[in-house]
């Protein structure tokens, strides 16, 4: 099936969100704007629907769903949940669509010029991070899977969290079908992280717009977007860039990569890092200049995942892992334009200057 697998800086951007789901198209959108990303590819939305046609998965989930009826309690939905999520990371793939991911996954390896290179499998709904219905936070993400029958196994348990009990009750209590939202898998490298964290373009309480919020901390970001450790909060002038604040936070927990186990895994933070701010000056502009540069390219405020690769030199782009829209603040105006180019020269997306 040649559509199976779309590589994130091959997608045409235009068909990369239908194809690829909102999380990696933006992904591609946004290599093709000048930013920073991981290299990867996508097990795409018309992968996952043949896989669930041919191998009788749509007919069994309809008929589990069509078992909880008009106002299911939490206990009918979490069993409902249970059901279908075990169907599904038990149902083998297809020769066709196995072969498929095990030749990208090698490809991968080849781009990264690393053997079993880990990667982060992460779910891509069609739908995901809209301005009207944010999904942010409900389907899954695996890190540091490495190798290609894990990666197998991950696509699957990505797949499977389509119906995590929190995703059924949401789309139950908004009259919206699974249907609507077929889901891809995207397959990235994951970057050697110094430093990882989320960072807005607008204040996520607030809601000011006159600065960019960044919270960061030790390691991969995990600990931080599960909200398993208190980060460094760091406020920035989104007009001068002026530092107006950082508060270093003692950080008690690390996301860090398990050689022997093959994924990340949580774990006590080092006594020196606890209390050590996590980012200097020019990283701190860095972060903030290319949350700027996303919030000008889409026009609208911005939620950003940003990995700050152990390998970096001052001057060297931030990696960015997501980016979705901020769904709680008024609409703002038209998108406007953005030159690359000039953004290129101002230390944004790449570029020593």
């Amino acid at each position: 099936m040649d559509d199976a697998i779309v590589w994130t800086d091959e997608v045409d951007p235009g068909t990369a969100t239908a194809v690829a789901g909102a999380k990696m198209g933006r992904l591609s959108e946004l290599l093709r704007a000048g930013a920073s990303v991981p290299p990867g590819f996508s097990v795409t939305v018309n992968a996952y629907l043949r896989h669930c046609a041919e191998s009788g998965l749509d007919a069994r989930i309809d008929a589990v769903l069509a078992g909880l009826g008009a106002d299911p309690d939490g206990a009918a939905v979490e069993a409902a949940s249970r059901t279908i999520r075990s169907d599904v990371e038990a149902t083998p793939m297809a020769p066709w669509l196995r072969a498929a991911v095990v030749e990208a996954y090698d490809e991968l390896c080849m781009r990264c010029v690393e053997v079993n290179v880990p990667t982060a499998v992460r779910s891509s709904a069609t739908g995901e991070d809209a301005h009207d219905a944010s999904f942010a936070g409900i389907f899954d993400t695996y890190l540091g899977v490495s190798g290609p029958q894990r990666v197998i196994d991950a696509v699957r348990a990505c797949w499977g969290s389509l119906f995590t009990a929190r995703a059924l009750d949401y789309r139950l209590r908004r009259g919206r079908s699974h249907h609507e939202m077929p889901i891809a898998v995207g397959v990235i490298e994951l970057v050697h992280a110094r430093a990882s964290g989320v960072a807005f373009s607008v204040h996520p309480v607030t809601g000011k717009a006159d600065r960019i919020v960044i919270e960061g901390s030790w390691g991969w970001g995990e600990a931080v977007v599960q909200g398993l450790v208190t980060p460094d909060h760091i406020e920035v002038g989104k007009a001068d860039g002026r530092l107006l604040r950082y508060d270093v936070a003692e950080k008690k927990v690390v996301s860090a990569f398990d050689y022997a186990a093959g994924r990340v895994v949580e774990i006590d933070m080092p006594s020196r890092l606890v209390n050590r701010q996590v980012l200097d000056d020019e990283q701190v502009a860095a972060v903030a200049e290319a949350v700027r540069g996303i919030e000008q390219h889409y026009g609208y405020p911005v939620d950003v995942e940003w990995v700050l690769s152990r390998h970096r030199r001052p001057g060297d782009p931030i990696v960015i892992v997501q980016a979705r829209p901020v769904t709680s603040v008024p609409e703002p105006a038209a998108p406007v334009a953005w030159s690359p180019v000039a953004m290129v020269n101002r230390h944004v997306f790449g570029g020593k200057g």
